[in-house]
């Protein structure tokens, strides 16, 4: 399996927990929707998973502390 470059992955968990603070602060658009479902999608393809939570933790078992600073 083709394993992504760590800071893609780390860029990626990053973009995720944004998106997930603007939605959960009441800034539910469309436009925002899609671009979290399109960075769910990249990460599940990017980590060989099939859902958000595995693809997460994936991310984060290669590599350590991806996302952190925007958590």
């Amino acid at each position: 399996m083709l394993l992504a470059h760590p800071a893609v992955l780390d860029e990626l968990v990053r973009r995720y927990s944004a998106l997930e603070r603007a939605l959960a602060s009441g800034a539910e658009d469309p436009a925002t929707r899609r671009r979290l479902e399109d960075v769910v999608y990249t990460l599940c393809v990017s980590t060989g998973t099939r859902d958000v939570d595995a693809a997460l933790a994936a991310a984060r078992r290669r590599v350590p502390g991806a996302g952190r600073a925007a958590d």
